[in-house]
């Protein structure tokens, strides 16, 4: 029975599966592959050379960190692998389920890269060994054919793969025995006697050499969607190879330090062979650890790959990867593809060059799949419980000791590597991509959001003011430039909020709620980053007034109210009966009254009418000095402009408000006008007609009078350019916020 199962185009469902009936269980599927990764080519080539340089103790020592690195990083991947059904994908599943699908894929592309390329490095290392056995070989050849031989075995069937690896591991046992009972070896050759007058390599250079062979346990993690029950499995398997893997390096070096001197060990790295009271078995191991690793990493590659094709990571073309065949689902597709892979790297890649890079890699993996099992225990979130409880500090542990490895190991791998994963975050990033499982990120934010919360307690002080803008839009579509207005007040560094209060009480809540999200959509799709409400009532004056007075969280509320004005006489009353409500629950107010036909013109010129610097006209300097720090109004000259009865006047007055754009630092330029008896209206007319944006300020409400004084303000500023009205009414000095100013926002080149 075939069972073809192509990728689906939509978003990737984190639904949760059961294990795999009849699949691989602990010992075939977890312990066996990851066994025969640690005990691989190091401890049969280098492993004589680690004992050599650093003694026993230095031996045992460097045993005991690298594998305690590797036990910290398993008790993460035990964790995660008891709390939630681990499917296709291994580590590439569990980084995306908790840290998020572009974090997820950010690691698993170079997951697949560096085990489908692990491919050829173990064979090649085999094709090496072969040929020095029999010399007349080609050892590229042997290579290829290798390569293609354990593809083939991968593609027939998981299972048979799996039984091969049973008769490798019966090899590497009868290659430890022979080595067990073995035999002293004498050593009188003049290599041996220049060796041992040299100084041993440094411990860290050793540490560095040996460390990859203790990062095989992803090998049984990769295969987590072929097992019958992987959360269980997972853990017992894992913790039961490193525990194998450490107690054979920790007795090895015992039988080298006691049947070999230091000279023979530092330079033969067959040293094995020779104590071994058969030494062909100590090639049958070699042979056996290249083939098990190579297989390993055949079977592993291409079920990252599938995963990352189902979860959409891979462009759309190349979807088809995701299929899988038969009864097991196996992906037969991916694996032609790492076949290709590991074909051209045999072919045309020094892998010594490689073989750091792709170590980075791993590495990289293990310290991600640590901070995922951290974050997620130290949010406490309540989704969160793992059979197998991990300390939180023990995850970052391991984390840490990964980081440093890293960099101990090849500090220019590790930033090629990382790099690398950057790049391909990035480019996940901005394709937007959307899963419909949750992940920890939202957690981190709703942590680091309380935690500064909590720390918001006392009013904002003027040194760290900044405009928090509840726009008052209506339809933002229609009333664009409202919200393209407030952007550049905030700079992406205010809290922006665009608000629509619909003029009904009977809309429901999912309507409401949909509404939100299409206008989310819309200012995300114009870069606009803003949060969006929607309310209703049946009066939208007195709807509006309701949701400044609750909208907010402790002392993080919309210090400024930005709206239009209205242009209905019968609206006015109701109107200036909400600019008061706004005024007295201490917000500031902007309204703007835009030209329709020029909008905000060029850009270019910005008029306030200067009145002091107490109140309104310190928060005026201060709004168009960040509109003229931001990207569209960055060409605008600032004009503050100022009325005088006469000439005389003008003089003192030219002096003083000189004195005071020096001091504010803000780059207005004054200028002093003589009314000399010319009525100020008429000269704000004359003056500012070719202005592309006038601010101006209003005077404080008056309880009854406020509403007539805003008819003849209108009537007075009729066919000015786009005004913005501005009414500061939060408790807050804004002339020491426009002394320091310059030292907290950073102006646009």
């Amino acid at each position: 029975m075939r069972n073809n199962r192509p990728p689906s185009s939509s978003p990737p469902r984190a639904e949760v599966a059961p294990g795999k009936a009849g699949g691989l269980g602990t010992f075939g599927g977890v312990f066996t592959p990851s066994i025969l990764t640690i005990l691989g080519v190091i401890m049969y080539l280098r492993f004589g050379w680690v004992v050599g340089n650093v003694g026993l103790a230095g031996t045992f020592l460097i045993v005991t960190i690298s594998t305690s690195i590797t036990f910290l990083t398993a008790l993460s991947i035990s964790a995660i692998a008891t709390d939630q059904r681990v499917r296709t994908g291994g580590a590439y599943y569990m980084i995306s389920r908790s840290l998020g699908i572009e974090a997820g894929g950010a690691i698993g592309i170079p997951l697949f890269l560096a085990q489908g390329l692990s491919v050829a490095l173990y064979t090649v290392g085999f094709a090496e060994s072969v040929v020095e056995v029999f010399p007349m070989l080609n050892q590229k050849v042997i290579g290829l054919l290798t390569t293609v031989a354990v593809a083939a075995l991968a593609i027939r069937s998981t299972k048979a793969a799996i039984r091969a690896q049973f008769f490798i591991m019966g090899a590497i046992a009868l290659s430890l025995l022979s080595l067990l009972f073995g035999h002293p070896v004498e050593n009188t050759g003049p290599e041996t006697a220049i060796q041992i007058t040299q100084a041993p390599e440094n411990f860290w250079v050793v540490f560095a050499v040996f460390f990859p062979a203790v990062t095989g346990i992803m090998a049984g993690v990769n295969m987590s969607g072929d097992l019958e029950d992987p959360g269980r499995s997972i853990p017992r398997g894992t913790f039961a190879a490193i525990g194998v893997g450490y107690l054979v390096y920790m007795i090895i070096p015992i039988i080298l330090v006691l049947r070999a001197d230091r000279g023979a060990l530092i330079t033969d790295p067959l040293v094995m062979q020779r104590i071994a009271a058969w030494g062909p078995a100590i090639l049958l191991g070699v042979w056996g650890a290249t083939l098990s690793s190579a297989v390993g990493s055949i079977l592993g590659a291409p079920r990252v790959l599938q995963a990352l094709a189902r979860d959409g990571i891979l462009p759309r073309r190349l979807h088809w990867l995701g299929a899988g065949t038969g009864e097991d689902d196996s992906p037969r597709a991916g694996t032609v593809v790492t076949l290709g892979l590991a074909l051209t790297a045999v072919w045309f890649l020094p892998l010594n060059v490689i073989a750091p890079v792709l170590t980075m890699f791993f590495l990289t993996t293990y310290g991600v799949l640590n901070i995922s099992a951290g974050v997620e225990k130290l949010l406490q979130s309540p989704s969160f419980r793992p059979l197998f409880k991990v300390h939180w500090s023990l995850s970052l542990l391991g984390a840490a000791g990964c980081v440093i490895v890293m960099f101990l190991i090849n500090a220019a791998a590790t930033v090629v590597a990382v790099v690398f994963v950057l790049v391909i975050l990035l480019w996940l990033e901005r394709r937007g991509l959307e899963a419909a499982w949750g992940d920890v990120r939202m957690g981190i934010w709703l942590a680091l959001t309380r935690a500064g919360l909590m720390r918001l307690k006392k009013p904002v002080d003027p040194r760290n003011w900044r405009p928090h803008l509840l726009v008052l839009s209506g339809a933002p579509m229609r009333r664009w430039h409202l919200v393209e207005l407030a952007t550049s007040f905030t700079h992406d560094r205010g809290i922006l909020t665009v608000a629509t209060v619909l003029g009904s009480e009977a809309v429901t809540r999912e309507r409401k709620q949909a509404l939100e999200a299409g206008i989310q959509d819309f200012l995300s799709k114009r870069g606009v980053a803003a949060l969006v409400r929607v309310v209703s009532a049946a009066d939208p004056f007195a709807g509006a007034e309701q949701l400044v007075e609750t909208y907010g969280l402790g002392t993080l509320v919309p210090n400024t109210i930005l709206l239009g004005d209205t242009k209905e006489t019968e609206h006015r009353g109701p109107y200036c009966r909400m600019v008061e409500k706004f005024y007295f629950s201490k917000r500031n107010v902007l309204i703007v009254r835009d030209d329709e036909e020029r909008g905000f013109g060029d850009h270019r010129t910005i008029d306030i009418w200067w009145g002091g610097l107490q109140a309104n006209g310190a928060l005026m300097l201060i709004l168009a000095y960040l509109l003229q720090s931001s990207l569209q109004w960055r060409q605008a000259r600032v004009r503050l402009k100022m009325v005088v009865p006469d000439e005389e006047a003008a003089q003192e007055a030219r002096k003083n408000l000189t004195a005071m754009a020096e001091k504010t630092r803000t780059g207005a330029e004054p200028h002093v006008l003589a009314s000399n008896g010319k009525p100020f209206f008429d000269i704000l007319q004359e003056s500012s007609a070719d202005a592309d944006l006038v601010f101006m300020g209003i005077a404080r409400p008056e309880e009854g009078g406020f509403e007539d004084y805003y008819a003849e303000l209108r009537e007075r500023t009729e066919g000015l350019p786009s005004t913005i009205f501005v009414l500061a009414a939060e408790e807050i000095a804004f002339r020491e916020v426009l002394l320091r100013y310059d030292h907290v926002m950073d102006r646009v080149d």
